[in-house]
């Protein structure tokens, strides 16, 4: 089988709407290796897109699945109930970052539970609004789509979207908005398009995934915290592309002081497995009527048995200490790299969740084209990379926090030569 041949039957086959990154094809993956169709090897620090913290197959995640599937595939939770569902809810809420008792519903993707944060977050307030932020992603349905600050490609002719959403600024340092500068827009939307009265919520990312692995400071954290709670409005953490060990933390909210009052969860909760979940304080999350939460496969019994397992990894392998060491390191690497490669205008890290920004170093404008040269170098060597970012200038890092050292140090020297050659 070729990877040349699989291609034309994939244009002939699917639509072009499913844009698909690499030309090769998975063959088998183990931890953080891929091999294609042809037997070319891959390092992944794709991860499918922040889903594999835990690595491919890890052999805890492998041995739970199989042991659910000598059990029962499917009952559908809302119809026959089982025990593994309530023990991860049980789990999720004794680690979950927010005030006093929490309860916790599990859906199948991202998108559906931030749909169903704004659900919940809706019954619960009796408010229409939301605000978001510039450069957030939050999913491709179409509630998810009109929270989401980034057009290209997500939005381009699928509109109109739900109404009642406001963007305000992200701080960025680097492209001059300050915290106070954020915190402004907020007022400016307060004053010009929605009374605060009205707002149900605030949505963000703690550190934004496609917006370019955007830092939130501590201080935005703490000033929209306060700012909820002077309007009763709730925050929303999107987890889905932080959570479970990435930034150094179980839920990246951890770093900051002060709690969200829901938080959604996915990608990494389930080691490959297709779960998500909304975890928050109980008397928000019990404002739906019964009935109005669920999903024919939300709460799948497979993903949930391999998200008890993905949790039993970060515990047992020290997943969240391993990111802050993994990140540290990468980030050295990024800077001496600095010296040699004009073309690198920032480099941000929460943990595991490090980026590389690029200008072009003689306009000082954003360069996706040095960033794709960037990406085709190392993918020539082995290496597979993401981009990301509201210019498509920013390569993020979202190895599997369990690669072997020696396979981690191979994929930096790649990276090294792929930013200075």
């Amino acid at each position: 089988m070729k990877n040349s041949d699989l291609n034309q039957r994939r244009q002939s086959a699917t639509p072009r709407g499913v844009g698909v990154m690499c030309g090769f094809y998975a063959e088998k993956a183990e931890n953080a290796t891929l091999w294609d169709v042809e037997g070319n090897e891959v390092i992944d620090f794709a991860a499918g897109i922040a889903v594999l913290n835990t690595g491919h197959r890890h052999p805890m995640v492998v041995a739970a699945i199989e042991k659910q599937l000598q059990a029962f595939t499917h009952t559908a939770y809302q119809i026959v109930p089982y025990e593994s569902y309530v023990s991860l809810a049980e789990r999720i809420n004794e680690r979950a970052p927010v005030n006093g008792p929490a309860k916790t519903a599990f859906f199948t993707t991202g998108a559906e539970a931030v749909e169903n944060a704004v659900k919940i977050a809706r019954a619960y307030t009796r408010r229409p609004g939301l605000i978001t932020f510039g450069g957030g992603f939050h999913g491709r349905t179409f509630m998810t789509m009109a929270l989401t600050g980034k057009v290209a490609p997500y939005k381009i002719g699928f509109g109109p979207f739900p109404g009642s959403v406001y963007h305000g600024q992200y701080p960025n340092e680097l492209h001059g908005v300050s915290v106070d500068d954020a915190m402004a827009s907020l007022e400016r939307i307060f004053k010009a398009d929605i009374a605060p009265d009205q707002v149900a919520a605030i949505i963000l990312e703690p550190v934004q995934g496609e917006g370019g692995f955007n830092v939130a400071p501590p201080a935005f954290m703490q000033a929209l915290r306060a700012l909820c709670d002077e309007h009763g409005i709730l925050l929303i953490a999107d987890e889905v592309q932080t959570g479970f060990a990435r930034t150094g933390k179980l839920f990246a909210m951890e770093h900051y002081g002060v709690k969200a009052d829901l938080i959604t969860m996915a990608k990494s909760l389930a080691g490959g497995m297709p779960l998500s979940g909304v975890v928050g304080r109980a008397e928000v999350m019990d404002a739906p009527a019964p009935g109005g939460l669920g999903g024919t496969y939300a709460g799948n019994p497979l993903a949930v048995a391999a998200a008890h397992a993905v949790l039993d990894v970060i515990e047992q392998e020290n997943l969240c200490q391993r990111a802050q060491e993994l990140g540290l390191h990468l980030v050295e690497v990024l800077k001496q790299a600095r010296e040699r490669c004009p073309a690198i205008a920032d480099i941000r890290a929460q943990g595991s969740m490090v980026a590389v920004e690029f200008n072009d170093p003689q306009t000082g404008k954003p360069s996706p084209e040095f960033t794709r040269e960037v990406q085709a170098r190392a993918q020539q060597e082995g290496l597979l990379l993401l981009s990301c970012g509201v210019y498509g200038n920013v390569i993020r890092f979202l190895y599997p926090l369990t690669i072997p050292d020696a396979q981690f140090r191979k994929a930096l020297d790649i990276l090294s030569r792929a930013l200075t050659r």
